[in-house]
């Protein structure tokens, strides 16, 4: 049996529009039913997809072996699957393995209010906690099979690589989708889902609509905000479409511009610059970085990047050895300047 996974732009907003069929187009009312849930949860789209290609890789393994239910999940089971993961071609990696695990523990916790029996939970990392009492931290346990993820850490782009690579585009639309990523940190699927109603030009911010549907107001520098207000007035077809970034030619003028179209849109300005590091993404970790030796706090970029825990910033924040020595310096010469060593220091006794 063949299972496959469909795209319905006409669900109601109760249901998932991701739907899992079999070979002869029958919902798997398992998953379908857990993706509803997560649908009225509120979760994002693109959220919701990722699940679902998530159940999808299940359930082509689970149809080749014997026949069960969930139920019958185990945590041989999870060794299992993880074994045909290792062992398939292309491999994943431990990342997409484990949130494979992950969405499995939520299905099972879904259908039978707990967790797979004989799974044991295990103590994990610390995670920031925040108190009347300031910062503390605590330990969250984790459950069961777990593969080890290498820390993989993105260099942002350097000043001369964004100067590079910002001078390639030519279009109002392709610069306000770059400054939004360079100046406010948008995710790429958080600038593609902006409306023209999420812009406030008369104060200068910007509303986005991030992960779990959860909203915030960004600070819009004026040079952004000119490049967008350029780019409404003389370049956006005339369009019923409500989201601010259309296509600009093309059989899809006039649409809202794609995942797949933003894709298309850095790879050839990435030829063309030859900047080939140059990605939404590590737009992103470029603005964290910058946010930072600019002096802006932990909590505060947390809160501009839309994460929830302030250990998810940390892993965007990179400083360069150059940062660490240009510091230290600065700190050793404040303590030169206090320090008795110093003409302008305190007398000594």
């Amino acid at each position: 049996m063949n299972y496959r996974l469909i795209y319905h732009s006409s669900s109601p907003a109760s249901a998932s529009p991701y739907r899992l069929l079999d070979d002869q187009n029958r919902e798997l009312e398992w998953a379908n039913s857990f993706l509803d849930v997560q649908r009225l949860r509120g979760l994002s789209l693109y959220s919701l997809r990722a699940y679902a290609y998530d159940l999808l890789n299940f359930a082509r393994w689970w149809v080749g072996s014997p026949r069960r239910t969930i139920a019958d999940i185990t945590p041989s089971t999870l060794l299992e699957y993880v074994r045909f993961q290792l062992d398939h071609t292309p491999k994943p990696t431990p990342q997409t393995i484990n949130h494979h695990l992950t969405v499995l523990r939520r299905l099972y916790r879904f259908h039978y209010g707990g967790e797979i029996p004989g799974e044991r939970s295990r103590l994990g990392r610390w995670y920031p906690t925040r108190s009347p009492l300031g910062y503390g931290r605590r330990r969250q346990a984790t459950t069961g099979l777990r593969l080890r993820q290498p820390r993989h850490v993105v260099i942002p782009l350097s000043t001369q690589e964004v100067s590079i690579f910002w001078r390639s585009f030519r279009t109002f639309r392709d610069l306000g989708l770059l400054a939004l990523l360079l100046f406010d940190g948008l995710r790429s699927h958080e600038a593609l889902a902006l409306e023209l109603e999420d812009l406030r030009p008369s104060e200068a911010q910007l509303r986005v609509h991030g992960k779990g549907n959860k909203e915030r107001l960004l600070p819009l520098p004026p040079e952004t905000l000119q490049i967008l207000e350029n780019y409404l007035r003389v370049e956006r077809p005339l369009t019923n479409s409500p989201h601010l970034f259309v296509s600009l030619k093309g059989p899809a003028r006039g649409r809202p511009m794609t995942p797949a179209g933003l894709r298309s849109l850095f790879r050839h300005h990435r030829l063309h610059s030859r900047v080939p590091l140059a990605n939404p993404h590590r737009f992103r970790h470029t603005f964290a970085c910058d946010m930072v030796r600019g002096g802006v706090s932990l909590p505060a970029l947390m809160q501009l990047m839309g994460h929830s825990h302030i250990d998810t910033t940390m892993v965007y924040v990179q400083i360069s050895p150059q940062d660490v020595w240009r510091e230290y310096t600065q700190a050793v010469q404040k303590r030169i300047l206090s320090s008795p060593l110093s003409p302008h220091g305190p007398e000594m006794p």
